[in-house]
């Protein structure tokens, strides 16, 4: 039984106990993420993990971190943390797996104005749900009390993971040329960026966020918001392992226009099809309901591709069964073709 108490710090807004409560309750949680390789279990002073390189002539190791961002405040909104998690996982793991890396990892931070157990308890369930997704273990973290910087019932979720990835294995733009085929994976939805943009356009603070709408197919404003960011770990592993994967670029904050080009080597630019796209109502709705040009809403969200995939195409039927297989949605949207390194949108 742990005996720590302090009433002078509890008289200061931090509840110690609360603290402990907390990572009891998220135990059965982080036990659902155990991969091989975990070495100890959460409570101690550093996450351990032995990791298995066998049979890598040179292992390189890959981190990712990020945060949910102001999508959080529509959690707090609608009292419903279990899913948030989700989306800081996903954030951190689709980005390590652009180049070819399969996360270990994952460590969580949460930033709480008053340490609700149960509801911390939520969103490391969200947490959790998002590593074994990824097939990464969940080996630490940290629940930090802020009374008095942060108002009791508001919190911040951020993150990070490890991968790791054979040098001769990593994905290699220096392969890619003209006549390579981009294939777009298809997202769940806004996942975890614009959301500035996307409260203030639908004026999430005072909107009835429980209403269904029938622009979205009967689903209310709050059920689609909180839809978790898709995680595209095991379909990319799964295509990269079959075909000659040249590029990978997870579309986030910048959409299109800022996140393809990350992938391009110089001469080349990535013609897209708007047509080959399909883009869920959602953001149909939001550019309706904002006025939003065109290409803002490409240069801000995925519209319906949360990842994108440069793959030679000799090898694009072999990446599409394997994704396929995965369980991922995913179809041919635009080539590489000679240019400046930007996007056309045809």
């Amino acid at each position: 039984m742990n005996e720590s108490h302090s009433a002078s710090y509890a008289a200061a807004g931090v509840d110690i106990e609360a603290g402990y409560k907390g990572v009891q309750l998220m135990r059965e949680h982080v036990a659902r993420t155990s991969i091989p390789g975990v070495v100890s279990g959460i409570g101690g002073f550093g996450g351990l993990f032995a990791p298995d390189l066998a049979g890598m002539k040179e292992p390189i190791l890959v981190s990712g971190t990020d945060g949910v961002g102001t999508k959080i405040r529509v959690a707090q909104l609608l009292d419903k943390h279990d899913t948030i998690g989700i989306d800081c996982v996903a954030m951190c793991v689709n980005d390590i797996v652009c180049c070819g890396a399969k996360p270990l990892f994952f460590l969580d931070y949460i930033a709480i104005g008053k340490n609700e157990p149960e509801k911390v308890a939520a969103m490391v369930s969200g947490v959790a749900e998002g590593c074994v997704q990824a097939g990464c273990a969940l080996i630490g973290g940290e629940t930090a009390e802020h009374p008095g910087v942060m108002s009791p019932e508001d919190y911040d979720l951020a993150g990070f993971s490890v991968g790791v990835v054979d040098r001769e294995k990593m994905t290699d733009s220096s392969q890619m040329k003209a006549g390579d085929v981009i294939i777009g994976l298809a997202s769940s939805g806004l996942h975890s960026n614009g959301f500035s943009l996307v409260r203030k356009v639908f004026d999430i603070e005072h909107a009835d966020l429980s209403k269904p709408l029938d622009e979205l197919g009967g689903k209310s404003l709050g059920e689609e918001l909180l839809t978790p960011t898709k995680i595209y770990v095991k379909p990319v592993l799964a295509a990269i392992r079959v075909a000659r994967v040249y590029g990978v670029s997870h579309i986030t904050g910048g959409g299109f226009f800022e996140n393809i080009p990350r992938c391009l080597p110089q001469g080349l630019s990535a013609r897209i099809g708007k047509s080959a796209l399909q883009i869920p109502p959602i953001f149909s709705l939001l550019q309706e309901r904002g006025g939003i040009p065109e290409r803002d809403m490409f240069n801000t969200f995925n519209m319906g591709t949360g990842m994108v995939l440069i793959v030679d195409k000799e090898d694009v039927v072999k990446a599409a069964a394997a994704l396929d297989g995965a369980g991922q949605s995913a179809r041919v949207i635009g080539e590489v073709v000679a240019g400046d390194g930007g996007v056309e949108l045809l």
